[in-house]
């Protein structure tokens, strides 16, 4: 005779029978099934409710949690990340605050979980650390907006229609602002030198501009100088290069680099003019909707002001009276002890300063940066700053010159 297989609900069932039928009782009917008294009324009182399908077992899931997002969120997170596809839980939790309220607004971590659920992010792959850490050296930290702005040059792309579109980009350190993203067919200094000027009238001056060493922003002449450099200085404008194939050293900057080709430049942009209204639209997003860890999940715009340096056309740079002025010709050259002696291509058109060290050697500066020395017995030009043994020493103080600091070599 085959083993009788009793299921569970036959066998709440035929307890319930036994109880409502009252031929014992509740207490001998229990123990007869070996269950509690509270759990025996319970299921005469769910079959009394629902019949034998109230004897089924239910979910454990509570039927209000404070964990479970509402259908009115749900609608709200899913149209927001639409809308900004490269954004995480923490600046998507901040957008949600500042659009809806606090009032029933999911955690940041709640959040991240239904992203995840949903299937709209992925943890991000973390890269091995190779090799030692690079010390920054004596990069200047910003204080405050228009301290230290960075320049540079994203890296080209083409359009679908061929044309290669060089992206400027330029920002305010300490605030984050990007102040320019504007989309260049070239990386020819002119075409920086126009942006920057409607750059300076709008915003002012900064005090320190920071780049690379590549071209357009620095060189292998004097100083590191480039004719868009120069430009700069002579406006008062101190230059900082990071250290040559360290662009870690500019990691903020590079990191905003990695946004915009993320987020902007994916597919091609049709033509030049297509990828500027992109970039200028990612911008005002960038500027004012954005938050940032770094400022406290604040937006840039919210902390950026412009400088109180007005932009004015520059002068005449003026030295002491007792130091002798040249300005550079056209091949980069300046005339001294009747010969033609090369100062640099970046110079052309700039008025340096010769201070008189002996009978016959001048250092030579530009601004307040020294560039080199000359020396009457040599048959070439400057001897660069980099082989001279540094020296503190601006020139006099009666001097009208611009706010700059000696390099240190």
């Amino acid at each position: 005779m085959p083993w009788k297989t009793v299921g569970l609900v036959d066998e709440r069932m035929r307890f319930v029978i036994e109880a409502i039928q009252a031929r014992q009782t509740m207490t001998q009917v229990c123990q007869q099934y070996g269950i509690s008294r509270r759990v025996g009324y319970k299921w005469v009182k769910r079959f009394k409710a629902r019949g034998r399908r109230g004897l089924r077992n239910r979910r454990r899931r509570p039927l209000e949690s404070s964990r479970r997002l509402s259908m009115v969120w749900q609608r709200r997170i899913r149209r927001l990340r639409r809308r900004r596809r490269h954004w995480g839980a923490r600046k998507l939790a901040v957008v949600l605050r500042r659009e809806h309220g606090k009032a029933g607004a999911p955690a940041e971590r709640t959040l991240g979980k239904w992203l995840r659920r949903w299937k709209l992010t992925a943890p991000r792959r973390r890269r091995r650390q190779r090799g030692a850490a690079v010390l920054l050296g004596p990069l200047t930290q910003p204080g405050g907006p228009n301290h230290v702005w960075t320049a540079d040059f994203k890296g080209w792309s083409l359009t679908l229609g061929g044309q290669k579109v060089e992206p400027l980009t330029v920002r305010d350190l300490f605030s984050r602002y990007a102040l320019t993203i504007k989309a260049l067919p070239s990386q020819k200094w002119r075409l920086v030198q126009r942006e920057m000027r409607r750059l300076f009238r709008r915003h002012g001056l900064p005090e320190i501009i920071r780049t690379d060493n590549g071209h357009p922003f620095g060189s292998r002449g004097p100083a590191g100088l480039s004719q868009l450099s120069a430009w700069w200085t002579s406006l008062g404008i101190g230059v900082e290069h990071i250290a040559p194939g360290h662009p870690e050293q500019n990691g903020s900057h590079e990191q905003f680099h990695s946004a915009i080709k993320a987020e902007v430049m994916q597919p091609p942009p049709a033509t030049l003019r297509a990828a500027q209204r992109r970039l200028r639209r990612w911008q005002r997003e960038y500027n004012q909707e954005r938050p940032h860890q770094s400022l406290a999940l604040k937006s840039p715009g919210s902390i950026y002001r412009n400088s109180r340096r007005a932009w004015e056309k520059a002068g005449q740079v003026k030295y002491p009276a007792n130091w002798s002025q040249r300005r550079v010709r056209r091949h980069g050259e300046i005339k001294w002890q009747g010969r033609l002696r090369s100062i640099g291509d970046a110079l052309m058109g700039h008025q340096v300063g010769l201070k008189p060290v002996g009978s016959d050697q001048v250092n030579v500066y530009f601004c307040n940066v020294l560039l080199g020395e000359l020396h009457s017995s040599d048959v070439g030009g400057l001897r660069p700053a980099a082989y001279v043994r540094p020296t503190s020493e601006p020139p006099a103080s009666n001097a009208k010159v611009l706010p700059m600091s000696v390099p240190k070599v």
